[in-house]
């Protein structure tokens, strides 16, 4: 851990992301300084292990929210397919990098199949969805492992990983538990994959081997398989523990290995996986975590906001038998990185000089159409229905129907509430600047209580024409 950086790589994707005011302190303890994407290879007298680091982080880096997800340009990418064919030489190689390959926006064929050829990727920046996802591990289609890792910040979690006889095993651990365990041979089944491994080398092998570390010395570690104690685990050198076995005798279906840990201390700990020695058989990892890592959640995210859009227009359309004029500006002009003004849009941002990709900028575009653009085109429309029926604001209210009436106001209160915090946000976020121009926040604020004002108080001759066809439609 004395190799841990002064401002983490998380701090940088969570953070203001002010890439050129940390660059000279970010290294400051890192073993390999290094700026953007690399390739490290550690050599042994068994073999090379390559190690690339992503990094797709924008240049610039615009403020929260709009750097939650990572950029890769055609530079970057063909950068990146070099250094996959360098490390196409060694042993193994492994990818690792902030951002999941999910958040990440790359063009074809994708960051995926650029890192196809390694046997995982180790990232962070989801870490465990707040806790809703205490482990966030899948498989790409190509056979690499994506294993996200909780957050060292707050939570310190960390992992070990080895190769043992270039089988990758892995463990994911918090900081200041002892001891810690990692079995290595057998390896789990689930993270097993004959692609990237040689798994054949399980059927041939003569000990069950384990990685053991504690503050205090080691007394004990107990092997079973099956619920069939085995014996103690021997001390070979190291955190090496080994026990003889023989894999013939577990070479069908799939079998449970645990390894309890003590130490002088009198702590314990036990870890267990299921493992297999035949290539045929396959666990699947969780749904929920498999959708969360290998889904593109910025297309995602752009079909949705389309969607709503239609939904709001068809929905006004119906209702006014008319076009809806389509906004085109910006949602706010502004400091978007520190001392560089940018114009946000849904499609992306536009920030000294550099085009950012919209990626974040339509979650938020869908969040206000769905909180506060759409109920207040409905609520609007309920209104002018109301004045139709001949009602003013008062008269409406004394309709006799309060627990009809009441809650449409209260809700729409409610919304208007939202959409005054999130003005505060952007002006905390981003300036003064930005809160002065940002029709999609301040500018609707203020017009919002206009518009209401205007439909509760229009003259009702100008309200002929919808009355007229109100009284039709309810005819036919």
């Amino acid at each position: 851990m004395a190799n841990l950086p002064e401002y983490s790589e998380e701090d940088k994707g969570h953070g203001e992301n002010q890439v050129a005011r940390c660059q000279g302190k970010s290294w400051k303890y890192s073993a390999v300084r290094r700026d953007g994407s690399f390739h490290y290879v550690h050599s042994t007298p068994f073999g090379n292990y390559s190690f690339i680091a992503l990094d797709a982080s924008q240049t610039p880096g615009p403020k929260r929210p709009y750097n939650f997800f990572g950029i890769l340009d055609e530079k970057r990418m063909e950068e990146l397919e070099l250094l996959a064919k360098e490390s196409s030489r060694s042993n193994h190689s492994i990818w690792f990098g902030h951002f999941t390959t999910s958040t990440i926006l790359s063009p074809s064929p994708g960051i995926r199949s650029i890192m196809s050829s390694a046997t995982a990727y180790l990232c962070g920046h989801l870490h465990t969805l707040g806790g809703l996802m205490p482990v966030l591990h899948t498989r790409h289609f190509q056979g690499t492992l994506e294993l996200e890792l909780g957050d060292w910040k707050d939570n310190r979690r960390y992992r070990l990983f080895s190769f043992d006889h270039d089988l990758f095993s892995f463990a994911d651990l918090i900081f200041g538990e002892w001891p810690v365990v990692l079995i290595t041979n057998p390896k789990s089944l689930l993270y097993s994959c004959a692609n990237h491994e040689p798994l054949e080398r399980l059927l041939h092998s003569t000990h069950i081997r384990v990685l053991a570390f504690s503050l205090s010395s080691i007394t004990s570690v107990t092997v079973k398989i099956d619920g069939v104690h085995l014996g103690q685990a021997i001390h070979l050198s190291g955190p090496i523990f080994i026990l003889k076995w023989n894999p013939r005798n577990y070479s069908n279906k799939t079998h449970n290995i645990e390894v309890t840990v003590q130490d002088s201390a009198g702590r314990s700990k036990t870890v267990q996986h299921v493992f297999s020695l035949q290539e045929d058989i396959h666990l699947r990892f969780d749904p929920l975590a498999s959708f969360i890592l290998l889904t593109d959640h910025y297309i995602v995210a752009r079909v949705l906001f389309v969607m709503i859009v239609l939904i709001q227009l068809t929905i006004l359309i119906t209702f006014r038998h008319r076009g809806y004029p389509e906004h085109k500006g910006p949602w706010f002009v502004g400091e978007i990185t520190k001392g560089k003004l940018g114009c946000c849009f849904s499609f992306g941002i536009f920030v000294d000089g550099h085009f950012l990709q919209g990626s974040l900028t339509f979650i938020v575009g869908i969040l206000q159409l769905v909180f506060f653009n759409i109920p207040l085109m409905a609520y609007l429309c309920w209104s002018l229905l109301q004045r139709c029926f001949g009602h003013n604001f008062r008269s409406h209210l004394h309709q006799g129907r309060y627990l009809k009436i009441i809650p449409v106001h209260l809700l729409m209160l409610l919304l208007y509430i939202w959409q005054m915090c999130s003005c505060y946000f952007l002006h905390m976020t981003y300036g003064t600047l930005a809160f002065l121009f940002s029709p999609l926040r301040t500018w609707l604020t203020l017009l919002t209580p206009l518009l209401i004002r205007c439909v509760w108080t229009l003259n009702s001759t100008e309200l002929g024409v919808f009355i007229v066809q109100l009284k039709s439609h309810l005819s036919s």
